[in-house]
């Protein structure tokens, strides 16, 4: 069991080093992060991008031992950064200086990118002051109002990257309002289905629950309260939200009000993606690159 980040990163510490393809890279924040996880020595870095600014930035914070790739063409070096990966010469893709909207065009571009057919997900992991070991959530970034299939998909790629890191059985809630399965709630409906698909073997292993609520999820004193015999009460490991609003919501609130630790991968593509922002501290960053090296199957 991962307690917190530091766990994760002893665990990270375990697995052969990662190859971390940095498109448009050119970027103090971002170097810095992919220069402190190659010195823990779990990845090995490939900077994609303008050479120039690179070895600039790389002598100012002391940073050499990285493979460099020259483009000084934003549009170049996003393909060439996904083609890594393609290819497999890499096994994760992180996001320098470069558009979202641009970088998420590479990864999802028709010729050259990353598409599998499945749908993109984001896996975002917590640390909680007052829970007793990380949990994960799935999706608070991407999809917005997700259907039954898409919540199916959801789920099964959470489940595939839990699984690579560690998880042989992880306790899922499939929040909801409440536990009454109502058809004017549609969260509720999908959430039944949820676990009759666990049941019948349509998802990886997991000991599953909904409709659930969270107060239900995260306390057994809650459950008993309610007369609710959960399995999973007080040890969940994964949320599934019922659409965008409620797992983001839930997440800045905790990092608002919570002292909460976070990071964050989308799931889906041929392999894990670093998306992250410029104003993630360097703590996520680096907590971020190694849940995807984690999560990057070998």
């Amino acid at each position: 069991m991962l307690k917190n980040f530091t766990d994760l990163l002893e665990r990270v510490k375990s697995i052969e080093p990662r190859t971390v393809s940095v498109a448009v890279a050119q970027d103090e924040a971002v170097m810095s992060a992919v220069r402190d996880a190659a010195k823990i020595g779990f990845i090995k870095p490939v900077l994609v991008g303008d050479g120039t600014k690179i070895r600039e930035i790389g002598d100012k914070i002391g940073f050499t031992d990285y493979e460099l790739v020259d483009c000084p063409d934003e549009a170049e070096a996003m393909k060439t950064a996904v083609e890594l990966v393609r290819n497999k010469k890499a096994d994760v893709l992180m996001k320098g200086i470069v558009n979202t909207a641009v970088y998420m065009r590479g990864v999802l571009n028709k010729e050259y990118g990353l598409r599998t057919g499945n749908l993109l997900s984001l896996l975002a992991v917590y640390e909680l002051p007052q829970y007793h070991k990380l949990i994960y959530c799935s999706d608070s970034g991407i999809n917005v109002a997700p259907d039954l299939e898409q919540k199916k998909v959801i789920m099964r790629s959470a489940l595939n990257a839990m699984k690579n890191l560690g998880f042989e059985n992880p306790n899922v809630a499939i929040l909801t309002a409440n536990e009454m399965v109502d058809p004017k709630v549609i969260s509720t409906v999908d959430a039944a289905a949820l676990v009759e698909m666990v049941k019948k073997g349509e998802l990886p292993p997991c000991t599953a629950e909904g409709p659930i609520a969270f107060d239900v999820a995260f306390d057994k004193h809650a459950a008993e309260h309610k007369g609710i015999d959960s399995k999973i009460a007080g040890e969940v490991d994964l949320l599934i939200f019922p659409n965008i609003e409620a797992g983001n919501i839930m997440g800045k609130s905790w990092l608002q009000f919570n002292g909460a630790k976070w990071a964050g991968i989308v799931l889906g593509a041929a392999a894990p993606v670093i998306l992250g922002s410029r104003s993630d501290t360097p703590e996520i960053k680096i907590n971020s690159i190694a849940l995807a090296c984690l999560a990057a199957a070998k």
